[in-house]
């Protein structure tokens, strides 16, 4: 399927440029516009996988643009700017833009370009996910602990036979372990008397 682009140049030669250089290259340019604000629309609107915006443009300028779509999370963002100021360049990675280009740019720059943005998408979102999941068996395996603990101090469980508990429980019923566990701490789910 081919890479999603919007593009946002607030000068039409370029930005012309820009679309017939990526359609040769296979990409799908989904919409472009001069402005920053509208930049920041189209992207949520159209859901593309990369967006391409210069620095100086009417509405809010490229770094602005590239900070809301950031924080949203929806898209690689790639830079244009004509000033190669260290300065710049730092602020644009601040704003969330994971690769920059410097004006007049070739193809064979540009190409790279984007492959990097996307590349370094990619990885945060996979360890965004990670993390998610991370954060998850980590809260899911304090939820287990206290109610283990609740299991032994108040129904004189061993340790493995509390997990066994919970463990069993959450298989036999096709639940999840922590919403089992989670029962346990609420007070509604006991383990059968001992010889019951």
């Amino acid at each position: 399927m081919a890479v999603r682009v919007v593009i946002a140049e607030d000068e039409a030669i370029i930005r012309l440029d820009l679309r017939e250089i990526l359609e040769e290259q296979g990409y799908e340019v989904v919409g472009e516009t001069g402005r920053g604000d509208e930049a920041v629309a189209l992207v949520r609107d159209r859901q593309p996988d990369l967006a391409i915006l210069d620095i100086r443009m009417p509405g809010i300028d490229g770094l602005a643009a590239a900070r809301q779509i950031s924080e949203d999370g929806r898209c690689a963002v790639l830079i244009l700017t004509a000033f190669s100021q260290r300065n710049l360049i730092e602020e644009a990675r601040d704003a969330g833009a994971l690769a920059y280009l410097i004006k007049p740019f070739t193809q064979a720059e540009l190409v790279p370009a984007i492959e990097v943005a996307l590349g370094r998408f990619r990885e945060m979102q996979a360890i965004k996910e990670a993390n998610s999941t991370l954060e998850e068996q980590l809260a899911t395996r304090r939820v287990v602990d206290r109610a283990k603990g609740i299991l032994m101090d108040d129904h004189g469980l061993k340790e493995s036979e509390a997990f066994d508990f919970i463990q069993k429980t959450a298989m036999r019923d096709r639940r999840k372990m922590r919403d089992v566990a989670q029962d346990v701490i609420d007070g509604g789910l006991r383990p059968p008397a001992p010889g019951a």
